[in-house]
């Protein structure tokens, strides 16, 4: 069972910028499925990325990109906004082909 790693969550003052990356082992290809999902505080876990499109809310805020030599997947997020708090996590994007969810990152946007 893949064991995914996320990284860069943190705190930042609305219209900041961050970064996350997840570490997907194994073969390249794998990541080409993997999006990014994120779950609010007291709210369910949804896909805000993934190859093909991204949801509403972060369209043209949020960028997700891929590194083939590192097995790694980013979500390059800018000006956020309160309403991106939440915890994020990487996954494939489909819930029949989720692997073990990680321990994901918690982004605050606060001022």
């Amino acid at each position: 069972q893949v064991q995914l790693v996320e990284s860069g969550g943190g705190l930042v003052q609305p219209g900041g910028s961050l970064r996350h990356s997840c570490l997907v082992p194994g073969s390249p290809i794998s990541i080409v499925a993997v999006g990014w999902h994120r779950q609010p505080p007291g709210k369910q876990r949804d896909l805000v990325a993934n190859l093909t499109k991204y949801a509403d809310s972060v369209k043209g805020r949020f960028t997700i990109s891929r590194d083939y030599a590192k097995n790694t997947v980013y979500l390059q997020m800018n000006s956020l906004k309160s309403e991106d708090t939440a915890v994020y996590y990487c996954n494939k994007d489909s819930p029949s082909t989720w692997w073990n969810w990680g321990q994901g990152t918690q982004v605050t946007v606060s001022a």
